[in-house]
């Protein structure tokens, strides 16, 4: 599988806004996290997402290059969930 720069571009805009409303529902500020931390989180988040509802076949046609709200849906899931990763890691070595 060949990946280009139109793929990487879409997994970017759909990362910024997955890690944009991930930051925006966890800290209730219209920045979230910042513009880096937006994107650092949302990319992990699609990535984490992507690969959680393909297999469990949540939403199909998740690899098709278009920027739709099953990609959106997908790229926040995984936000959430490494915010809650790096949630649960800061905790634990807090202590």
């Amino acid at each position: 599988m060949s990946i280009g720069v139109d793929q990487i571009i879409t997994w970017a805009i759909i990362g910024l806004l997955g890690g944009s409303l991930a930051g925006l529902l966890i800290r209730r500020e219209r920045r979230g996290f910042g513009l880096a931390a937006n994107l650092g989180v949302g990319l992990a988040g699609a990535l984490i997402g992507g690969f959680i509802f393909r297999i469990f076949g949540i939403l199909p046609a998740l690899d098709r290059i278009s920027i739709s709200l099953r990609d959106i849906v997908s790229a926040l899931a995984g936000a959430l969930l490494v915010c809650l990763a790096l949630w649960w890691w800061n905790q634990r070595t807090r202590t």
